[in-house]
């Protein structure tokens, strides 16, 4: 008897989490698809979706620090406001949280060998940062806030991962050429990078308290279109670092820190 009045909510909950799912799934296999050279093994990337779980709680412990400090000094109604909240309480909390875990977890592993991988790495975190997310919001607000998010903050999370992961990529090589001023350049522009176009894409939102805005229409095609561009090219040109395979290198990368292999 039990069963049979649960039984509704049960299957509800399962509905709504699967639709919260399935779109970050989706993205997850086209990536791991696109690395056409060396695929990752899928003990390092469930490790990287789980990570990108953890970056929730992370960003959201940032966030609420920062917009509580910012709401105490900023007058709420102003442009002032809504810029820093959005570029600097959200977009460097989440972005950052993302990096964090995305560096721990890959910068010194050995299948960080190719071009596309740190394309791939930061994908999977940016999915499961967004996975995790979506769950959070279509508990809390149904199925139509999953389709919403399906086609918005859901590819729009991957799209941060793809510009993070591309720097990420070219710090990597650069640090195994030994030129870690470059290294260092690039890693960070794979944090601000995604926090500029993850602060656009919040405060875009945000231009039409009543619904979708054809600016944030127009923000979102424009960053498919070039993420997608992105994706397919340093797919189709994917290498290895420094134009050689581990074996060549006698499986030696170079350290960020201290300018020698490890």
């Amino acid at each position: 008897m039990f069963y049979f009045l649960v039984s509704p909510f049960l299957t509800y909950n399962a509905i709504l989490i699967a639709a919260a799912v399935i779109p970050a799934v989706f993205l997850l296999i086209r990536v791991y698809r696109s690395d056409r050279l060396e695929k990752e093994t899928p003990v390092l990337l469930g490790r990287l979706v789980l990570a990108g779980i953890i970056s929730t709680q992370i960003a959201l412990l940032l966030e609420r620090i920062s917009s509580n400090i910012l709401y105490n000094f900023v007058d709420y109604d102003t442009t002032l406001y809504r810029v820093l909240l959005y570029f600097v309480c959200v977009a460097v909390s989440e972005e950052g949280a993302k990096y964090f875990v995305l560096k721990r977890n890959t910068w010194r592993s050995v299948e960080f060998n190719c071009i596309f991988d740190g394309l791939v790495y930061a994908m999977f975190v940016s999915l499961g940062f967004a996975l995790w997310e979506n769950i959070s919001y279509v508990m809390h607000y149904g199925l139509t806030n999953a389709v919403v998010r399906a086609f918005t903050a859901i590819p729009g999370h991957a799209c941060f991962g793809v510009f993070m992961g591309v720097f990420y990529s070219a710090s990597k090589m650069y640090s195994c050429r030994g030129d870690i001023s470059k290294s260092r350049m690039f890693s960070f522009l794979s944090v601000l990078v995604p926090v500029l176009i993850h602060g656009a894409y919040d405060y875009i939102a945000t231009i039409n308290a009543e619904g979708i805005s054809l600016y944030f229409v127009a923000f979102i095609v424009v960053l498919f279109i070039v993420s997608n561009m992105i994706i397919k090219n340093l797919s189709a040109n994917d290498r290895y670092m420094d134009f050689r395979s581990p074996y060549e290198q006698g499986g030696q990368f170079y350290d960020d820190d201290n300018n020698g292999p490890f």
